[in-house]
């Protein structure tokens, strides 16, 4: 598949190792817990990428698909009093990304980006490639690394 998508050449560019994993999406099912059984990987290797703001302010969290996350960690994470979620309608305007497609890796800005803790104890997880269909399998550390992100607790 040579269609690579921001997230891939990113990646490439800094040599960091990651392989593709696909999916059908003619179901239309693509959420995490979905995309998981699709992919043959348990959720906890699964996860999603959220983004919040505080006024002009973006960040990035990377959590298990089956968690929620919890916004005043993440609002302590981020070094903010408070945070919302992006609404799903902006989410293209910020990140270059859509809903089911949204990657950690190659925004249109580098956000400061955090990691659920629980990734760091795994050899392998798994996040979006920036596009519906594809995801990236990726050491935690490695994808820390590529986005300059901080491994914290996240969830509820």
């Amino acid at each position: 598949m040579s269609n690579k998508t921001n997230a891939m050449r990113m990646l490439d560019k800094q040599k960091i190792v990651y392989d593709i994993l696909t999916y059908d999406v003619g179901d239309g099912m693509i959420n995490g817990i979905a995309v998981a059984e699709k992919i043959n990987k348990s959720q906890e290797v699964v996860f999603k990428t959220l983004v919040a703001y505080r006024e002009k302010s973006l960040y990035v969290f990377v959590i298990p698909v089956a968690e929620e996350l919890d916004l005043k960690k993440a609002a302590k994470a981020a070094g903010e009093k408070k945070l919302e979620m992006l609404p799903v309608k902006e989410l293209q305007k910020w990140t270059g990304y859509i809903r089911g497609g949204c990657s950690p890796v190659g925004m249109k800005k580098n956000y400061s980006t955090f990691i659920d803790r629980h990734a760091n104890g795994l050899k392998k997880i798994v996040v979006s490639a920036g596009k519906i269909g594809m995801q990236i399998e990726i050491e935690p550390q490695l994808l820390a690394k590529c986005v300059a992100a901080k491994f914290l607790e996240l969830t509820k």
